[in-house]
């Protein structure tokens, strides 16, 4: 399965744990927040 920008944060997190690492190297840090339910990576991108 391939990541893409429109897949929900968690989502990918669930599915591919060694992804956290890489949210975190780029500020992304709302890996437990409730917006990793409704934001996709796109997002997480743009707002971070």
């Amino acid at each position: 399965m391939q990541i893409t920008k429109d897949m929900k944060i968690e989502e990918v997190v669930q599915q591919f744990p060694e992804t956290i690492q890489v949210f975190s190297r780029f500020g992304v840090g709302c890996l437990g927040c409730s917006a990793a339910q409704y934001d996709n990576v796109e997002q997480g991108a743009a707002i971070h």
